[in-house]
């Protein structure tokens, strides 16, 4: 979309699922391939300037949605580490953290700081995740934050990143609250717009709501 004389994509994605040695390597695959072969038809704007024509050229991207991947530990381990609250152990094992250091994947790319419980996977309509359900012989998917919300380029502040608590899914849904800077240039119909007169406050975009859990998560 442009909202004056600034692009801003969102991309919502699935990547490859599985718990398995490399398959973090699958999920870089898909990544790069939505980069490659994501193509927008050419518009012309109001100022006759062309729109952007792949994800990465435009001036704000937002990529969210389950993104797949997982804490490389096991099961009893992180548990361990979710009952202490320990978010930064259990980020250290994080799969996308350490695909992002090794320069694999979403390169450049930014994520908040994470102080919620991993996502996945949950028993369906409980607050249990599913390998708490389970024979401990059993194979067991250790909990992760499989659902994500990264941005790109200047001008984007995250003011929120949190989770909400909707129990019709195996997932968590995540949600995040992002102030925008947007130019616009005055033109012969809006001479006396000023900077602050376009700038829209973050209220303005929620929904009524007397609390949180109220939202409506997609």
């Amino acid at each position: 979309m442009l909202l004056h004389q600034t692009s801003l994509c969102f991309v919502c994605s699935h990547l490859t699922s599985g718990q398995k040695e490399g398959d973090e390597l699958r999920r870089n695959a898909d990544v790069m391939e939505i980069l490659r072969k994501t193509r927008f038809p050419r518009v012309n704007t109001t100022n006759d300037e062309k729109s952007p024509e792949t994800i990465l050229k435009h001036d704000r991207i937002i990529w969210l949605g389950d993104l797949n991947y997982r804490i490389a530990l096991p099961y009893r381990s992180a548990k361990a580490l979710i009952a202490m609250q320990n978010w930064r152990a259990l980020l250290e094992k994080d799969q996308l953290r350490i695909e992002q250091r090794q320069g694999r994947v979403f390169d450049g790319w930014r994520e908040g700081k994470i102080y919620f419980p991993p996502t996945y996977k949950y028993s369906h309509n409980s607050d249990r995740y599913a390998g708490d359900d389970m024979h401990p012989k059993e194979k067991r998917r250790t909990p992760a934050w499989c659902d994500r919300i990264l941005w790109y380029g200047n001008g984007l502040q995250q003011l929120s990143y949190d989770r909400g608590e909707s129990r019709f899914s195996d997932h968590r849904p995540v949600c995040s609250v992002f102030w925008a800077e947007v130019e616009s240039v005055p033109n012969r119909l809006r001479k006396s717009m000023s900077y602050s007169s376009s700038r829209i406050e973050v209220e303005e975009l929620l929904p009524y709501s007397h609390g949180y859990t109220e939202l409506s998560f997609f």
